[in-house]
């Protein structure tokens, strides 16, 4: 048994380094595939901690389809029990915090389309008076496409070049679907607490891949750096928050000043060389640990209820 408890202490543990590690590689990537990475490492640790919580709930269960007593299990691992239902309780409580964060979210995505009834639609497009300043993706709701929303108080705020941008900037996160990955990865947190880094550094990269896909709809960068920097300042101690909106694709999120930096730098590339080898490496190490906990862990616990049954037999 001693074998699978430290397969599930490594389950538990490994999400605390693969979200430094995600962080550090999602660096040295283009925006695009940091997204991707940061999710993939979300899903990854959450996932991994759920099966080791599962097995460990399900020991007792495994007991008994080996005809194993209770009782008798108990004389072999005296924990099993109690164990078995911490699991249970800890399964139970993420279950309950995943349908509260998934409520929430579909609320916050309700309030944000009646909070632009009064809009005004061109296309994709809609802008909503006021003296607000703000601008953000809205995802599709109820057979709705998404949309573009603009204030006017925002289209007052940004010259005609500048409108291009941003324009571009909040297309990009719709075609993207970068709302998919921003919930995938808000629920990861809620099964592991050492994923909550992700979170932050998801909502960098999202507005960093709209930053250059804009820049190159408009193709211009400098330009681009202008409107975001115009835009964050527009609406500082405004935006969707008042509206009720929805934040999390908003033009303003994220640290600004970065932004900015990577625009007036040169294009990300992928990384190559030994950088390339190195982050893919890296990447490669995380998906064979999670995959080999995982069969690791099944394997013990398989292996000590066997044992257990032989030993309460021969006993």
């Amino acid at each position: 048994m001693t074998f699978a408890l430290v397969l599930v202490v490594l389950a538990l543990a490994f999400p605390w380094g693969a979200g430094a590690l995600a962080r550090r590689l999602a660096r040295a990537l283009p925006p695009r595939e940091a997204c991707w990475a940061l999710t993939a490492a979300a899903l990854l640790s959450a996932g991994g901690t759920v099966a080791a919580l599962v097995g460990l709930f399900h020991v007792p269960f495994l007991a008994s389809l080996e005809q194993v007593s209770p009782a008798r299990v108990l004389r072999v691992w005296p924990a099993a029990v109690p164990v078995a239902a911490a699991a249970g309780l800890v399964l139970l409580a993420q279950g309950v915090l995943l349908v509260r964060r998934g409520l929430r979210q579909r609320a916050l995505l309700r309030r944000a389309w009646a909070s632009v009834a009064d809009g005004t639609g061109d296309g994709d497009l809609l802008v909503v008076p006021g003296e607000e300043v703000d601008a953000y993706a809205l995802p599709g709701y109820r057979g709705r496409a998404g949309r573009v929303v603009v204030t006017s108080g925002m289209v007052r705020a940004l010259s005609a070049g500048q409108r291009e941008v941003l324009l571009a900037h909040e297309r990009a996160h719709l075609a993207g679907r970068h709302h998919l990955l921003s919930v995938l990865v808000d629920l990861s947190v809620v099964v592991h607490p050492a994923l909550r880094p992700l979170r932050a550094s998801l909502g960098f990269h999202l507005e960093r891949w709209a930053d250059e896909a804009a820049a190159e709809a408009v193709g211009d960068r400098r330009l681009t750096a202008a409107a975001i920097t115009r835009a964050a300042l527009a609406g500082a101690g405004a935006g969707a928050a008042g509206r009720g909106g929805y934040p999390v694709l908003a033009v303003s999120t994220g640290p600004v000043p970065q932004r900015v930096e990577a625009l007036l730098g040169p294009v990300p590339t992928a990384p190559r060389g030994r950088a390339r080898r190195v982050g893919a490496a890296g990447l490669a190490v995380g998906v064979a640990a999670s995959a080999v906990l995982a069969l690791g862990l099944a394997y013990g616990l398989h292996e000590y209820v066997e044992y257990a049954a032989i030993a309460v037999r021969g006993g």
